[in-house]
């Protein structure tokens, strides 16, 4: 656990494990503790880097404009204040927005790619029509953490899942009462996402680049994957079912080997 200075900014950061470098970019109500689940398969074999955004968790929350490129900014320099001059990056949901950011804008950086529940945005986006979980969860008004986390296990998981695993919605409540939600903060993080447009540039990104996502993703349609997929050259695309938008929490075992086993082809490679 530690801090840096970034951009001007007090960043949060951990980071686990030995090998190459990995770094995770969480979602918009997201943090580092996203990937707690993750950690252990991947802290086996990478040094792997998790943090909380500007505008998230215990790192600072400027009030400003916020844009997907400017997150992107933020990793980079963190990446250099933790001295990875390259790593393997891993975006989730908004963090594969800014994970496409900083392979198109920091290439140099990125030695391969994973995105996961994401999409390009712009015109080319397939939307998803919001059901009231959906509105409830993504709201930018202050509700209690048992509000905001019941919502988004509704939105983000398959209702099979919450059934068999009641303990989830606990978790979700325990992680919103540790770490609030900015009520500032988060309508900028939201900007950003609708700001974000990367679909003509996608055929820049060079780098291997592996696709995943949840079939019954009723946050981000899993058809904006099979567009990543599409417009990224030689991309690979895994679509897990059945698994929501939190697809490395609802398949973790089938997540962590599509992962690993890419991660593991980059070093072979």
């Amino acid at each position: 656990m530690a801090e840096a200075r970034v951009n001007g900014l007090r960043i949060y950061y951990e980071l686990h494990g030995q090998g190459e470098s990995l770094v995770c970019l969480h979602g918009l109500q997201g943090d580092s503790s996203h990937f707690r689940g993750l950690l252990p398969a991947l802290s086996q074999a990478y040094r792997t880097l998790i943090f909380d955004q500007r505008g998230s968790g215990l790192s600072d929350k400027p009030v400003m404009d916020y844009s997907t490129a400017l997150l992107a900014d933020d990793a980079a320099a963190l990446m250099d204040a933790v001295g990875f001059g390259s790593a393997h990056v891993l975006g989730v949901s908004m963090g594969g927005m800014i994970a496409q950011e900083l392979a198109l804008r920091h290439p140099h950086k990125v030695r391969s790619l994973i995105l996961g529940c994401t999409r390009a945005g712009g015109p080319h986006a397939v939307e998803l029509s919001e059901d009231p979980a959906m509105t409830e969860a993504y709201t930018t008004q202050e509700i209690s953490a048992e509000e905001r986390a019941r919502a988004l296990a509704r939105a983000t998981f398959t209702e099979g899942y919450v059934q068999n695993n009641p303990g989830i919605i606990e978790l979700l409540i325990a992680a919103r009462r540790e770490r609030p939600i900015d009520p500032e903060a988060l309508p900028r993080r939201r900007q950003a996402i609708d700001r974000h447009a990367s679909y003509e540039r996608l055929p820049s990104i060079r780098c291997p680049t592996l696709v995943i996502t949840g079939r019954q993703d009723k946050i981000v349609a899993w058809e904006n994957s099979r567009i990543l997929a599409e417009r990224i050259p030689h991309a690979r695309l895994r679509v897990l079912n059945p698994a929501g938008h939190l697809f490395w929490f609802e398949q973790a075992e089938a997540t962590q080997e599509a992962v690993l086993a890419f991660l593991s082809h980059q070093q072979s490679a």
